[in-house]
């Protein structure tokens, strides 16, 4: 049987902060959500400094990288001021996301190709101060084609096109963006780039693109925070753990 490396999972903890700052104070809190994930075997944090700070703010990232001993991922607008902040708290990794102040969430990937002479000194300059690039970008051909020649460290695929048509019985549609995104994981991986996914995923899909070989981090938020009203983060957690390591083991099968 062939043997693959296990997938790490990063926990985001956006959406506790998003609980918090509907009240307002300082509860639930965002770090201590990340403190439970990393006790319960977590791989990484994962948390967006937005523009408007409508979730996670300015003093949750700074506490997240003195408190938390795991690599933390900055999702972050591709701006001066998110650099700069970036180049500030030294995160393990930046994940540069496109950003709309009117969207819900992260809609669709960056445009790595159409933004590239914007893109390049930004990423030069996370690089010098030792921060490992990630783009969050659309498995096409272009894209992950300029997110190599721009020299961002990592790819992270938008899974969310994909679960969108899983979750509403699209089967024909599901299919056709899970053969874009195997295509595209195997392109980035060809291209030398470490190859993340992320966006939309829940136990069954996780544990499905987990068997693409060349993935080797998941990134998951709002499911698990959602799950973790249920069952608690901890058990959330464990349970996306064991649908990532089937998917896994199920690849190595394939493989053997």
């Amino acid at each position: 049987m062939a043997v693959l490396k296990p997938v790490r999972l990063g926990v985001n903890v956006d959406h506790v902060a998003t609980v918090r700052n509907a009240r307002g104070g300082l509860l639930p809190d965002p770090v201590r959500a990340a403190l439970l994930a990393a006790s319960a075997g977590a791989d990484g944090i994962t948390a967006h400094l937005r523009e408007d700070r409508r979730h996670i703010r300015d003093a949750d990232m700074a506490r997240l990288k003195a408190e938390i001993d795991l690599p933390l991922n900055f999702e972050m607008a591709a701006t001066e001021e998110m650099v700069g902040i970036a180049v500030s708290v030294r995160p393990n990794a930046c994940c540069l996301v496109p950003e709309r102040r009117e969207e819900r969430t992260t809609e669709g990937g960056l445009d790595a190709a159409g933004l590239a002479a914007e893109l390049g000194p930004r990423i030069a300059r996370l690089k010098a101060a030792g921060i490992r690039v990630s783009l969050f970008i659309a498995a096409e051909e272009r894209q992950i084609a300029a997110a190599a020649a721009l020299g961002a460290d990592i790819v992270e695929l938008h899974t969310g096109g994909w679960c969108d048509a899983v979750a509403e019985g699209r089967t024909a549609e599901a299919e056709a963006e899970f053969a874009r995104l195997k295509a595209g994981a195997r392109q980035a991986h060809a291209l030398g780039l470490e190859v993340h996914a992320g966006h939309g995923l829940d136990y069954a899909t996780a544990e499905r693109i987990a068997a693409f070989p060349e993935i080797v981090e998941l990134n998951i938020g709002h499911f698990l925070i959602g799950e973790a009203i249920f069952v608690g983060l901890e058990a959330a957690i464990h349970t996306m753990q064991a649908a990532i390591a089937a998917g896994r083991a199920a690849a190595a099968g394939e493989a053997a």
